[in-house]
């Protein structure tokens, strides 16, 4: 799951009750108390209902400026922010596909390229030609710059 780092508290409303710990890069877990706000570079909160329970949700922060997403991995891929989530027909408010998929590109597991061969057809020209930017930007080359071709 993602959240924009300015709204990390929601988190405790949305999940009461259960316990939050932030990874500390290099991947140290602590407790995070709510009233505590997490700045970079902490970027990951594991969530889980009590102590003996095992892990169920990661949260990525993710940053914002000036009314833009800004990627965590490249402070030059930025997106403003009403182009960033969707809603599905049923409500269900998710990630836009191409910024996922540019968060898998960085070292894509094969459930990674299952996913994208199943995402390309259904993406639209500008989402295409903005993950082929990206790419670019990002890595300079990808194995799925060819298929984003548009």
């Amino acid at each position: 799951m993602v959240m924009l780092r300015p709204d990390q508290h929601h988190l405790c409303g949305a999940l009461r009750g259960w316990e939050y710990w932030a990874a500390d890069p290099p991947g140290v877990l602590r407790p995070w108390e709510p009233t505590e706000s997490l700045a970079g570079p902490v970027h990951d909160i594991w969530c889980r209902p009590g102590p003996d329970e095992p892990w169920r949700i990661q949260v990525i922060l993710d940053e914002t400026s000036n009314g833009q997403w800004v990627s965590q991995r490249d402070p030059g891929i930025r997106r403003a922010m009403a182009e960033i989530g969707k809603i599905s027909s049923d409500g269900i408010p998710y990630l836009a596909p191409e910024i996922q998929l540019f968060y898998k590109a960085k070292q894509p597991r094969p459930k990674d390229q299952i996913d994208f061969l199943a995402v390309l057809p259904h993406l639209a020209t500008s989402q295409r030609r903005w993950l082929s930017e990206a790419l670019t930007h990002s890595f300079g080359t990808h194995p799925w710059l060819d298929q984003l071709a548009c």
